[in-house]
């Protein structure tokens, strides 16, 4: 029995679609297209997984007969549109961006804190409290940072399973995030100017950056759940980490070509954003330590300036990359 029968068979008896196969092995649906029609052959890395998915040895699969293999009901993959997200790349998606906005929220705590506790304990405690809250929100960044890396590693290729209608409204849930966001860093600073010599200027600061830090939460969680929309920016970022070779094994070789060319732009923006975020750093952690600004510490004086200059100068570095392709 040949492998492309076995496949078909298997297929069938989870109810799965070739797209939804794809998706589980981590490659486009026409590589499993060309695999069923013995036109192509996966490497060894994707027939393991292929192993994995239906339970079966590597020699069963290639050399063996597997269309006797009853029909699995209980593992079949539903037929709706949601469900064909059988990797759960939605899901993922939403847990980091709730973590990566908690994250940036809590460092921003730590700068109200800091700014409650100095009008209150003096020098010592309110560093001790911003070193807490921005160690809380590297907990929090930098696993699911990496757990988004392994999963990329796993998944480099999803089918983009969003319909039209659901894009429309996820798109329009963006922008009242987005825009609730704003409203409440208006509101913050508003009343930043209102208590402004009224009340005591360290419960200012803390009230002030508190409510910026809800704000920068609605807003970076807006971005980044807009974001998980881009199937393509993802399966761009994922496929940077393979070779040119494995790239062509994945979208298929009519399609390399385009899909490489994107992936090296892609990567040029990575690095030329990574060296400005860099030396964004560079300025702004001196400042946070040790500088001051008109007498006052800089993590109460708006340290993080760099960094969204920063932001700002990668937006504009990512357009010019785009506007030469």
């Amino acid at each position: 029995m040949s492998f492309r029968d076995n496949l078909q068979h298997l297929r069938a008896t989870r109810n799965m679609t070739q797209e939804q196969l794809a998706m589980m092995v981590g490659v486009s649906r026409q590589s499993v297209t060309k695999w069923e029609a013995e036109r192509a052959y996966p490497e060894m890395d994707k027939l393991l997984k292929i192993c994995q998915i239906f339970d079966c040895t590597l020699d069963e699969l290639v050399q063996g007969d597997l269309t006797a293999r009853a029909a699995e009901p209980e593992l079949a993959v539903p037929a709706a549109a949601l469900a064909e997200d059988v990797i759960g790349y939605d899901e993922h998606g939403r847990a980091y961006a709730k973590r990566m906005a908690l994250g940036v929220s809590c460092c921003i705590l730590g700068a109200a804190g800091a700014s409650l506790l100095e009008s209150l304990l003096g020098d010592v405690a309110p560093a001790l409290v911003l070193f807490l809250f921005v160690g809380i929100g590297l907990l929090l960044i930098i696993p699911a940072s990496i757990e988004h890396s392994a999963f990329q590693k796993a998944h480099p290729y999803v089918a983009d399973f969003y319909g039209d209608e659901r894009r429309l409204a996820e798109k329009r849930t963006y922008g009242y995030r987005l825009a609730a966001g704003i409203c409440v860093i208006f509101v913050a600073v508003a009343m930043a100017a209102l208590l402004d010599g009224r009340v005591n200027e360290g419960l200012v600061g803390a009230i002030t950056l508190t409510i910026i830090s809800a704000g920068v939460f609605l807003i970076v969680y807006a971005a980044l759940i807009e974001n998980r929309l881009d199937v393509e920016g993802y399966n761009l970022d994922a496929l940077e980490e393979l070779s040119e070779e494995e790239i062509a094994s994945i979208v298929g070789e009519d399609r390399a070509p385009q899909v490489l060319a994107k992936v090296r732009r892609n990567k040029r923006k990575s690095a030329v954003c990574g060296i400005i975020m860099l030396l964004a750093t560079i300025v702004a952690l001196p400042l946070m330590f040790w500088g001051t600004w008109y007498g006052e510490p800089f993590w109460r004086a708006y340290f993080w300036t760099p960094w969204m200059l920063g932001g700002l100068f990668c937006a504009v570095a990512c357009i010019v990359i785009d506007m030469r392709k």
